[in-house]
């Protein structure tokens, strides 16, 4: 299982990315959203969080969509 994390701060396209812990493309100011098995899980924890919300390309392409 891997430790998940969203930017808190949007892109300049408006959505809030979520991390995998270690990405190289981690956020300085992060929410920690929990331990899943998938991004989708994370993903879907996010959206409590935020309206707008996307996997990061680089560590969550299996949820990035935009």
């Amino acid at each position: 299982m891997d430790k998940y994390y969203v930017n808190n701060n949007p892109q300049q396209t408006g959505e809030h990315e979520v991390h995998k812990e270690g990405c190289d493309h981690f956020p300085s100011d992060h929410k920690y959203l929990g331990e899943y098995s998938k991004c989708q899980a994370a993903v879907e924890k996010a959206q409590s969080f935020y309206t707008n919300v996307d996997g990061c390309y680089w560590c969550c392409r299996d949820c990035h969509t935009r």
